[in-house]
């Protein structure tokens, strides 16, 4: 059985425009403030996603408790929501360590490169994809390319980084994908904590399959890790969520894009992780071949996917 994909991208009105610049500045933070938190990277994954359940959750049982109770009692629904989450626990899973691996600018260009699979999922699915966005993939494939190149002769664990940046788009690609379907009649908040409850306990069995420490830090890194929580996870990721269901996923691609130069700058300034002039025109690459899959006709918007 299919079901119709989500609704066709529509402008933001001038409400959704300060939500979203909300949202720009919650994702821009998440590269910076992982590279500064002392503690591991999957535990880092972990707890922004139980802090983030933690703060949502009491909220959302009081006034849509009935919403969040049908998302776990209707089988389709259920379904959609554990490959949601599961999606997102690969995605931080992947993309957190991948920051502290290589630089913030190549970790969120390759991250970036996010709307490139969903136009290939979106052929996969057989639905037709323009020579616009056939030419997008191809900028963006190369400047992906490039800027994993630029590592090859240098450190191993830049190279991983890169490679694991990559991952984690792919996966989110599938998060925001499936989270599209879910909204349709899903709210907020309710989706919000479900799938955020979902990739926390996929990655506390990963910690605790790991032996990863999920404890013992100072009281600066429980500190970072819940500013990280208010920016990245309940202003950022929770923000998109919201736009996903009403702007369509054009939108959403188009705002993760601006996560790059936000990022960048925002290490520059707190972290002094100013770029190597080299990544700078393969980071413009992609964001060059991203722009033209984004800006094509929003192929993934009227992608069906299939009920779980």
């Amino acid at each position: 059985m299919t079901g119709q994909g989500a609704p066709l991208v529509r402008a933001p009105t001038g409400a959704d425009i300060p939500l979203l610049a909300l949202a720009v500045v919650g994702i821009g933070a998440s590269a910076p403030l992982i590279v500064a938190i002392a503690a591991p990277a999957l535990a880092i994954a972990f707890w922004r996603n139980a802090f983030g359940v933690a703060a949502l959750l009491p909220w959302v049982a009081a006034r849509s408790g009935g919403e969040l109770r049908a998302v776990w009692t209707d089988r389709r629904r259920r379904r959609l929501v554990l490959l949601s989450g599961g999606a997102l626990a690969v995605h931080f899973a992947t993309w957190v360590p991948a920051v502290t691996l290589t630089s913030v600018t190549a970790a969120t260009a390759l991250v970036a490169v996010q709307p490139v699979w969903n136009a290939l999922i979106a052929r996969a699915g057989g639905q037709a994809v323009s020579g616009r966005v056939w030419a997008g993939v191809v900028l963006a494939v190369l400047g992906a390319l490039v800027l994993t190149g630029l590592d090859l002769g240098g450190e191993p664990r830049a190279l991983l980084g890169n490679v694991l940046a990559l991952a984690g788009g792919v996966a989110a690609a599938v998060y925001v994908a499936v989270g599209a379907r879910v909204r349709q009649d899903v709210g907020t908040a309710a989706y919000s904590v479900s799938a955020y409850g979902v990739t926390a306990v996929a990655l506390l069995v990963l910690c605790l399959a790991l032996g990863v420490p999920l404890t013992g830090f100072s009281w600066q890194t429980w500190a970072m890790l819940l500013a990280l929580t208010a920016l990245a996870q309940l202003l950022g990721h929770t923000l998109l969520n919201r736009a996903v269901g009403t702007l369509g996923p054009v939108v959403v691609a188009l705002v993760i894009l601006l996560e790059v130069p936000a990022a960048t700058v925002i290490a520059a300034v707190w972290l002094g992780q100013v770029p190597p002039l080299a990544t700078i025109p393969a980071a413009l690459l992609v964001l060059a071949g991203v722009a033209l899959v984004v800006t094509s006709r929003p192929m993934g918007a009227e992608q069906p996917l299939p009920d779980a």
